[in-house]
């Protein structure tokens, strides 16, 4: 049983593309992933608040615990055996600048994907199917 649920918009270019890598590295499966936006969603995490979740990164430990934003993109690499790649994420300066920037990003992430990527939106972003 994965030991994270990451809740994610499936349809940010940008976003989809984060947890399409994530789910490739995550070989001991510590980790899944729900689109918030997809069928039923509302129905099967009534906990998750689909706008908020849409607003701020929203993960969900397998005790229950709910993490937001910069703490779940932490943790959820070093599942994945890559915490290195985010640890600046926890030093105490570079946190609270992260923090500022993740904020940024999480408004504007669909006029950075169509910057970084031609698409603000993909209707059905292929990231091989999210694990339930």
């Amino acid at each position: 049983m994965a030991q994270l649920t990451i809740f994610f918009d499936g349809g940010c270019p940008l976003c989809a593309k984060e947890i399409g890598h994530l789910e490739r590295l995550d070989y001991a499966k510590n980790l899944a992933f729900e689109d918030i936006y997809a069928p039923l969603f509302s129905e099967r995490f009534p906990h998750i608040d689909q706008q908020k979740a849409d607003q701020i990164l929203h993960g969900q430990w397998q005790d229950g615990g709910i993490i937001y934003g910069l703490e779940v993109t932490y943790h959820s690499w070093a599942l994945v055996g890559k915490g290195h790649w985010v640890a600046i994420l926890r030093w105490p300066i570079f946190k609270q600048l992260a923090q500022l920037g993740y904020r940024f990003f999480a408004r504007y992430r669909h006029r950075i994907s169509a910057l970084l990527t031609g698409e603000p939106r993909c209707d059905r972003c292929d990231i091989g199917g999210p694990s339930k």
